[in-house]
């Protein structure tokens, strides 16, 4: 029938293909998750695509660039679930705010907002290679 190491084989292999389920199975569950609409009926991908639309003719070429620029370290598979997050934060604060156009200082607030901590790193950086003050959100960085 069959070896040891066929026999051997199969099981690494049906290991791995479980893993690789419960990995797909996981990201799949969170978004089904952020897709439940929630007390007001809408979810928090229906808001954040409300926020979107909202806000979309406030965005000059200068402030997407900028955008671009900090989603960049995104892998390209993911890059557009990024943008479209922190753009739908920005979106939020902005529409909170009452704003009449998208400034740096929004974008600066909503991709903390937006992202985890981790990410605040490369903000940092790149803000300081651009060199744009950020001292004003330094307290949103610190939590």
């Amino acid at each position: 029938m069959f070896s040891v190491w066929s026999q051997i084989m199969i099981v690494i292999w049906t290991i791995f293909l479980l893993g690789m389920m419960s990995i797909g199975g996981y990201f799949m569950f969170r978004k089904f998750l952020k897709r439940l609409p929630k007390e007001d009926g809408k979810s928090i991908l229906d808001w954040q695509d409300e926020y979107l639309q909202q806000t979309r003719h406030l965005w000059s070429t200068e402030q997407k660039e900028l955008l671009e620029e900090l989603v960049k370290p995104v892998p390209s598979l993911f890059r557009d679930v990024a943008r479209d997050k922190i753009a739908g934060k920005i979106g939020e604060l902005a529409l909170i705010a009452n704003a009449t156009q998208i400034t740096q200082g929004l974008i600066i607030e909503g991709y903390i907002k937006a992202t985890p901590k981790r990410d605040h790193a490369f903000l940092v950086k790149t803000l300081k290679k651009k060199e744009i003050d950020f001292t004003e959100y330094q307290h949103l960085l610190a939590k």
